[in-house]
């Protein structure tokens, strides 16, 4: 009989080894499922992880792989401090709506005014339209001791009708002859974020990722609030004799995962996406939730999983296009990750033991 040992402390092995694991393991059961498509399952694997980086036309996927990365990585990066410390912010894509449509209707009221001032408050009031709407569940949670993974959830689809009400609303082009969503900001040089380089992906979401994880790296192995984090995440009892303050600490980590997330839809609705549309959200706050985890939520670790995931939304594309591999089976070719990943942290915190117990 199989029996699991609860080992006196994580093993650091298996913490690490997981995500590697998960990852191969995603790769077989991915290549099966597709095989049950119909599809050759090794060249699809190939089409995914192999052609965007070092087949025949990497040098255009290389760059779009910054740009998927880029949101992935600023939201997971917040959702990462939250959920260290125990704090579930699930309504990161709810967050990351309303900050993009804080920061395109900032933009929107300067037009056609040229300054380069237009896109810095864009920014602000990307942070702060994500800021706001993770402060819900934040004051709800310390105030009525709600559960903030329901309410943030929830929140989600209340931004969804509010994103769809902007776009054929007050946000929409007024010269689009009654079709919705807004004007395009690419067309809008102060309020644009383009690629700093060209060819290469870079705008100024990716620069924020990258330092987003310079500072949570800093802020969790260096400041008093980083520990705070950490105890409270291994130990609330401990946290709670350690003079830690559960309610600055909630709203402190749902303050910055909300604001990070807000800025990220910020950078696309300026930049990839262009304009808020009433499809503008892509799941990029939900899939963050995978990297984070994938990550091992270690802002190193999920600057390398924002890649990774980064990579699966490029080649899965290459692969619907090229291969016909319906774009749901790409989804759940991505899910499969964090279902690997969950379901084999059970090494990292028990040992397995083979037994010649009966049961009674």
């Amino acid at each position: 009989m199989i029996r699991l040992e609860k080992r006196p402390t994580p093993s650091r092995f298996w913490t690490w080894a997981t995500p590697i694991l998960a990852v191969l393991l995603t790769m077989v059961a991915g290549g099966l499922m597709f095989a049950a498509l119909g599809k050759n399952p090794f060249l699809a694997i190939k089409t995914i992880f192999y052609d965007p980086v070092l087949g025949e036309f990497a040098f255009y996927y290389r760059g779009q792989l910054l740009v998927k990365a880029g949101p992935l990585i600023l939201i997971a990066v917040g959702l990462a401090m939250g959920f260290k410390a125990g704090i579930w912010n699930i309504g990161a894509e709810g967050q990351y709506i309303m900050g993009a449509i804080f920061g395109a209707a900032v933009g929107l009221a300067f037009y056609p005014a040229e300054s380069w001032v237009i896109f810095p408050l864009m920014v602000l009031a990307g942070a702060v339209g994500g800021t706001l709407w993770a402060m819900i569940p934040a004051i709800l949670k310390v105030r009525f001791n709600t559960n903030e993974i329901l309410v943030s959830l929830l929140l989600v689809y209340v931004a969804e009708q509010l994103l769809a009400a902007m776009a054929l609303g007050p946000l929409r082009n007024p010269d689009a002859a009654g079709f919705p969503g807004s004007r395009n900001l690419q067309q809008y040089p102060s309020a644009s974020n383009s690629e700093l380089f060209a060819g290469t992906g870079m705008h100024w979401g990716v620069v924020a990722a990258f330092i987003a994880v310079i500072f949570a790296y800093i802020l969790l192995s260096r400041h008093l609030m980083g520990f705070h984090i950490r105890l409270a995440g291994q130990s609330p009892r401990a946290a709670r004799f350690g003079g830690v303050n559960p309610t600055a600490l909630v709203v402190f980590c749902m303050g910055a995962s909300g604001a990070l997330a807000g800025m990220a839809g910020l950078f696309e609705v300026a930049g990839p996406a262009g304009q808020i549309s009433i499809d503008f959200n892509s799941g990029y706050g939900f899939t963050a939730i995978i990297v984070a985890f994938l990550g091992r939520l270690h802002p190193i670790g999920i600057l390398l999983a924002g890649l990774l995931m980064a990579l699966t939304y490029i080649g899965g594309e290459a692969a619907q296009a090229t291969l016909q591999i319906p774009a749901a089976a790409i989804q759940a070719f991505q899910g499969m990750l964090l279902f690997f990943l969950l379901g084999l942290d059970v090494l990292a915190n028990y040992r397995i033991r083979l037994t010649r117990e009966g049961v009674a």
